[in-house]
């Protein structure tokens, strides 16, 4: 399903959307370039999960971690890594759980060992000034 968005509330509630389908353990995997609004989309998700707090890219930090009423959400940021080669076994391990649901933005460099518990891929497009392309694909396996 390929939806375009003209606004920031208007790419969180796509998000919302799939959140409503979400289940502990399954992952999304959240692809696109700078500034397409990956975080902007799983912010809306996370609302919708019931995350009351701040939903901030965990860039730096490599994931975040934050309550909500459905359950713990994780919410990981591969940006810095160029692979899991060089990398601590089991490195994603802490925030992949089948407690929690997951949202991984730059998924590239893990996608391989998430793929058996993926939910769904969205990917992202800046189509200029605020409007975004969103290709979003559910899995039917994704338990």
């Amino acid at each position: 399903m390929t939806t375009r968005t003209s606004s920031a509330d208007e790419t969180e509630a796509v998000g919302a959307e799939l959140a409503e389908r979400l289940e502990p353990g399954q992952i999304v995997l959240v692809s696109g370039e700078l500034g397409t609004g990956k975080t902007t989309f799983v912010r809306g998700a996370c609302r919708a999960l019931g995350v009351e707090g701040p939903v901030t890219s965990p860039t730096f930090a490599l994931g975040h971690v934050y309550p909500s009423r459905r359950g713990e959400v994780a919410h990981l940021d591969l940006y810095r890594l160029h692979s899991l080669a060089g990398e601590e076994p089991g490195l994603l391990d802490d925030y992949l759980t089948a407690e929690r649901v997951a949202f991984v933005e730059w998924p590239e460099v893990a996608e391989p060992t998430l793929d058996r518990v993926v939910r769904a891929r969205a990917r992202l497009r800046h189509l200029g000034g605020d409007h975004r392309e969103i290709d979003l694909r559910i899995e039917d396996r994704g338990r």
